[in-house]
Order: C-alpha cells, then structure tokens, then sequence
C-alpha cells in the first residue's frame, strides 16, 4: 500500500483514464452510480477517458448506457486506436498508429505455423489477438513478431496480442495528453490486469482496484504514485481517487435523486392519463374515457384496495408551468382511495411533436416496417427526449423504494435511460402495445442504440407474440454481445409454422453485460363481458335489426379500421374489386360495410391515403352497383362502440387484412360478438396481423397477395355452417380465456416472477 502524497486536484483539471472490464464496469451498484454522477456533471470539467483492451465495435453499446459516465476520449484495442467519446479519430494520433501496422492478413500469415495460438473471435482493429498457453511464448514465436515490426503484450496467463510497435495503453494515453495539453500530473490510471501495467509504467498517479491480477499487483508494489486499493471495481477507483486529492463524496445532486421518495408502490407511466380531460364552460372536468378495449379498466385495477399508486400522464396546457396547476389529482376515491394521478404539464407543441409528429412520422412508419415513409428530424427527437426525461424525473419521485413501474408503449421508450440512474432500486417494466420489427428494419432508426439501451435498463420487457419478442433479441444481438437464456415453446398457444408471425421458441431471458432482463409474449384481450353487455340492450338489437334489414338477405362482410397506410385499406379494396370481377354470381349477393375511422387531428400524413380510399370506393360502386344493390356501403367517421358491435353481431364475414398490425383488437371483438350474439361468423385475417398467431380457427391471408385476398375472401363466404361454427367455436374460447383482465394479471404476474 503507497502512502498518500498527492496534492489535491482541482476537479477541471482532473483526467480519469480507466480500463472497463473489472474496474469500471465492476462494483456494487451504488460505488457504480457515484461514479457516474460524479462524471456526468459533479465534478465539473474534469475528463474521463476508457482506455481498453475491447475492440471499438464493442464499446459502442455502453455509449447508450445511461448507468455508465459517458467518455471524453476511447483509447481501445489496446492502445491501438484512438478516439474522441463521439467515435471521431483523434488525428494525427490515430493516423500514425495505423501506419504502424502492418495488416491483420500479414500478421495472420506470418503466425500460422505456430500451432499454439488460437485467434480470439472479437472484435478489433489495428491489432491480432490471440489465446496462448504461458509454454507457447517460444523465442521463435518473439522473433516472427519482432520480424513484423510489431510488438508482444501477453497477459492474465491465457492471452497474447499482437500490437504496432511501441504501442500500448500507456504509450497512447501519453501521446493522447500531450496532442490534448493534458497535465500529466492531473491523470489519474485504474486498471486490474497486467493489461494495463504500460499505464503505471508511464508514470502517472494509478489506481489498483480490488480483486486485480496478482501478477499486477506485484509489478505495481513499489510505485509511489499507485494505489491498490480493497474495493472492487468503482469502489477502487473511488478509494483510489479520494487517496489521490479528489473529493469523490456524492454531489449536492446525487443526494437530491437518492433520497426523494413518493409512497407509490406500483406507478403507472402511461402518456394519457385514465380519464379524459375537458374543458365545459370555463371548468376542466374529467370524464371517463371513450376507449371500450377495456385496458384503462384493467390497469386501474391493480389499485383496487390498498396499494398506493401513482399513475403518471401528461396534462394539456398552456405553459409547462401553468399558474395554479394542481400535479396530483384522484382518479376515484372510492374505488382506488390510494392512486393518484401525477399530471405532467405539457404544452400543445410538446404533443404536437413529442407524439403526432415525431412518434408517428419517425416511430410508426419504422415499427410497422414502412421505412420509406419515416421522416427522421433531430429536434424532434431532442425533444422526445426532453418529454421522457420529465415523465422519468416524475415518475422517480412518486415511487416508494423498490416500488415497480410499468411503463407503455413506445411513446415512452426512452423513459427507463433516464429512470434507472435516478432510482436504481426500482423495478421497471415495459409493455409494447404495438409490433416490433425485425431488426434490420429496427436499425434504420437513428438512435436505435439509444432506445435499445434504455429498454435493456428494464427488468421485464413484454410485447404482443413471440415473434416480436424475437425481433428484439436480434435487435439487441446487432447492439451489443448477448447471451440468450430459457427458451421456451410457443405451441400450443401460439401457432408456429402455420403463419408469417408464427415462431417454434421464444427467448425468455437475456443477459448482456452481467445484467438479465426477462422477456414475455402477453396479448391484449378484450372486455368479453363488456360486448355481452352491449348485446343486449334493446337499442343495439334494433340497430341489429336495421343493419339486417338493410342487408336484405345479402351476405354483409364487416372491415373496420382506423385511416391508416398500415392498415391495407387499398389492398382490401382492390381485393375486393377482383372478387367481383371473377365471381360475377356474387354481384348482388355480397356487400362490403366499410367503416373507416379518420385519423387524429393534425395527421396530415393520412390525407394522401383517404383521397385515394374515396377514389376506389367511387371506382367500384360506379362499375357494379344495381338498382337495387351497392357493393360497398363506406362510412368515413368514428361510429359509438354500440354500434361498431351492431354491425360486428349482423354480418357474416369479418375481414380484417392490415398489412401490418402489432395485434387487432377488432378481430376479437368480432369473435366475442358471435358468441354473445349464439351465431357464427368467419374471421379473415392478416397473417402479418399479431392476432394471427394467436386466434386458432381465423381464416389467414396475404394482404400482400391479391389472389390470394380474393381467395380466401370466397372462400369465408362459400364456408359450409358447420366449419363456419367450429373455427367460430374455437376462436370464442380463446378469446374468453385471454381477456383483458387475463392479460393483465399475466404480466403482472410474469413480472414479479423476475
């Protein structure tokens, strides 16, 4: 152990070049979280540089890491390639190392008769490296490296590179500081393996954490100016820090983040909060929500009794910081006596970017898979940025501690980045209320890096079906090493080869960089009990009756669907415009009930479409209507949930045919109509609709393939009453079974287990 004989630093002079593996990325959680803030603006002005055996490749995925302080320089490979924290070289320093090596190929050739060298299978520029027992460093073996030109640096017993010469960590941290005016008396090493002995070497203040290479430790003894230190990774480097004159005691923000605490022990991060606000003669009142998929219900459900809660949303207002706002409001206090509403205030701009313009014209084209119609702008994903930010610094102080968060939807992707460093101790869950792509249509997001590091800050990440889950662990493979843990099969539940989605195993666990995240497949359901409901009452049985009477005896084929690109629209019509023209026995007997609902407000990107939508319906009308008889009757309006239902229970076939849809509730609405109603129905189906893989019994399509949408079409409505009733019968149990409260409680569930 040296004695203590530096003068204190000032912090801006301070330049902290550590190793990864073992000391930064070691120690406990919160040694880990001191560090980090410490870097990340406690201790202003002073520079932080990795200095690592890793190759680039492989260091870029801790650049989204929010747990870890983020880098002004990388010194990587060993020493042979140097950057600055954004990946730019720093020149001419990078540039004269790479003139120093000869080429992997070169070096690869040279070393082939030495049979006792095994090449590492990582990542790595400007340098090769090998797996070699201590016996197999002959002189031979020196003379070829030497022959190269280039340098050998054998350490921990088992590993041995091959580098320019004179080049090592130690040699470019020096050459980094002097091309950067460092004070080398300002740099302070940490390191735990012999890999690292060139940074002591060169004389700099050094750092020895827990737990380092004996052999380390033992060349390291009688430097003056190193510090071996008992704790383990960031516990060492802040001893040794603290040994070296630098106040590393937690800063005045640190503290703030790790004591404010709410009660809540399940906090809701949900955009919208579960009531509608509006504004009736000056007044804002709140009123139950529109929505009849019963999800809202659902989740207020888990505040049923004791539990506090918090259920935090954002609140449409003038300024972010209204005179009089009131944060938390009751949801019910006599349902939920303990939840509470945390309003965020936002402003219509922050809607209008945060959610119509950047969710959906960067967010959606991409999880649909239509790259080419996302619009990426950089403001306004800094500004989805900010609106997460503000939905994590509240939702940090409404939980208890060790209180789980559930966070929805990819709205909100960022939220569990700036969560986790506040509160390490929560438990954050996430659910994907829409698709996942797969991953090289994933990647084409900007800052696919960023989203896929927040959401491997989460404990439990759920989406619809197994093939989305999939599509993220490759997401996450294409980011950074992984291993994957516990499949699982998906059948009998989900079908499997039988459906475009259809997957045979599911990932239930991964473990990427020492920490586990478990994964679920939890389709929403629906409120079976609500439609049963519905069905009986006398209005909606005359509404029944109207439609049947409208029909006349006509078989009525049901799509209803939001104005959307993703939802096919177009294919359908034109699917059924060549139905007619190759079964002109169905002219007269078949009519399509198009109901399309229009987009939000303010979603200019859908106008395109609707004109295009109303050019088609007027196309098919114009060449097959009778007198007596309209093959598409098209409604461009939202229709009251009742009614939707109304026409659900009165036509025969349901014909749902998104060309992309992350699950469909309207195909278990039709089902769960059927039975409530004791009559069958035929259910069309997408194959790329997430319900496909799930609702045994539904008829699937193409909506990709016109021959086969027309196929299939004539064939639900040529379907004989037995087959009709059993695929019917089939489907209905499903969807009784995985209702909404089902899906509920099976995450939950899911989510405590881990």
């Amino acid at each position: 152990m040296t004695h203590r004989n530096a003068q204190p630093l000032p912090a801006h002079q301070l330049v902290l070049a550590t190793d990864l593996d073992g000391t930064l990325l070691a120690g406990t959680q919160e040694t880990r979280r001191r560090i980090r803030d410490l870097f990340s603006g406690g201790l202003a002005g002073a520079k932080l540089i990795y200095v690592t055996g890793r190759g680039l490749e492989s260091i870029i995925p801790l650049l989204s890491d929010s747990t870890l302080p983020q880098p002004d320089y990388i010194i990587a490979d060993v020493g042979a390639t140097v950057v600055y924290g954004n990946l730019r070289p720093v020149d001419p320093l990078h540039h004269n190392i790479a003139a120093l090596w000869p080429g992997s190929q070169a070096v690869l050739q040279q070393l082939a008769p030495f049979t006792a060298l095994e090449r590492q299978t990582v990542p790595q520029e400007q340098r090769c490296s090998f797996f070699i027992r201590e016996g197999g460093i002959t002189t031979e073996l020196r003379a070829a490296i030497e022959a190269l030109g280039c340098d050998l640096l054998w350490s921990a017993g088992r590993y041995l590179d091959v580098l320019p010469r004179g080049i090592s960590k130690g040699n470019s941290l020096r050459a980094l500081a002097m091309a950067e005016g460092f004070d080398l008396d300002a740099i302070v090493v940490a390191g735990d393996t012999l890999n690292d002995l060139s940074m002591y070497s060169a004389g700099f203040k050094g750092i020895v954490v827990g737990s380092a290479e004996p052999a380390l430790i033992e060349k390291v003894r009688k430097l003056s100016r190193v510090y071996i230190a008992k704790a383990e990774g960031c516990g060492g480097i802040l001893a040794g820090l603290s040994h070296h004159g630098t106040e590393v005691e937690s800063t005045p923000m640190a503290q703030h983040r790790m004591n404010e605490r709410g009660d809540a022990e399940l906090v809701m991060v949900y955009h919208r909060p579960p009531f509608d606000e509006v504004m009736e003669d000056g007044v804002l009142k709140r009123k139950r929500p529109k929505s009849p998929n019963g999800i809202i219900p659902t989740l207020l459900g888990f505040f049923a009794g004791a539990r506090k809660g918090s259920w935090v949303a954002w609140s449409m207002q003038d300024s972010r910081s209204p005179d009089g706002f009131i944060r938390h409001v009751p949801v019910d206090a006599k349902h939920y006596p303990n939840l509470h509403v945390a309003r965020i205030a936002l402003t219509p701009d922050d809607v209008d970017i945060f959610y119509k313009k950047f969710s959906k014209e960067a967010f959606w084209p991409i999880i649909f898979s239509f790259p080419d119609k996302a619009d990426f702008r950089q403001d306004h994903w800094e500004r989805y940025l900010d609106v997460n930010r503000i939905f994590a610094e509240q939702t940090a102080r409404e939980a208890a501690e060790g209180a789980l968060v559930w966070i929805h939807d990819y709205n909100l992707w960022m939220v569990p980045a700036f969560l986790r460093p506040l509160r390490p101790d929560l438990r954050i869950a996430f659910f994907h209320h829409t698709a996942f792509p797969s991953s090289d249509i994933f990647n084409i997001l900007p800052w696919y890096r960023e989203i896929i590091g927040s959401l491997l800050q989460c404990d439990y990440v759920g989406f619809h079906i197994p093939r989305y889950v999939e599509n993220f662990v490759d997401a996450v493979r294409s980011y950074t090493p992984v291993d994957v843990l516990e499949p699982v099969p998906c059948a009998p539940r989900f079908i499997t080869y039988g459906c475009a989605l259809g997957v045979d195993t599911m990932t239930s666990a991964i473990e990427v960089g020492g920490r586990r995240v478990r994964l679920g497949a939890h389709p929403v359901g629906i409120n079976v009990g609500l439609i049963e409901h519905i069905v009986t009452k006398p209005a909606v049985q005359k509404k029944i009756a109207c439609i049947n009477t409208l029909l006349d005896g006509v078989k009525g084929i049901v799509s209803i669907e939001r104005l959307d690109y993703v939802k096919g629209s177009l294919e359908k019509l034109q699917a059924f415009e060549r139905l007619l023209e190759e079964h002109p026995e169905l002219i007269g007997g078949v009519t399509l009930l198009n109901i399309i609902t229009p987009a939000a407000q303010g979603m200019e990107v859908y106008e395109t479409l609707r004109t295009e939508v109303d050019r088609i319906v007027g196309r098919i009308n114009g060449r097959f209507s009778t007198l007596e008889w309209t093959p598409v009757r098209y409604f461009y309006r939202s229709l009251a949930f009742e009614d939707v239902v109304a026409h659900y229970a009165a036509c025969d076939v349901a014909w749902i045919t998104p060309l992309r849809d992350g699950l469909n509730l309207v195909a278990k609405e039709f089902v769960a109509t059927k039975k409530s109603t004791g009559t069958s129905g035929v259910l069309i189906l997408s194959e790329f609709a997430g319900a496909a893989v799930e609702l045994h019994g539904a008829l699937l399509t193409n909506p990709y393939d016109a021959n086969s949408m027309s196929i299939v079409l004539h064939q639900a409505l040529t379907m004989g009453a037995d087959e009709r009733a059993y695929r019917c019968q089939r489907m209905a149990a499903i969807v009784a079974d995985n209702d909404v409260t089902h899906w509920g409680n099976e995450f939950m569930c899911a989510v405590q287990a881990a």
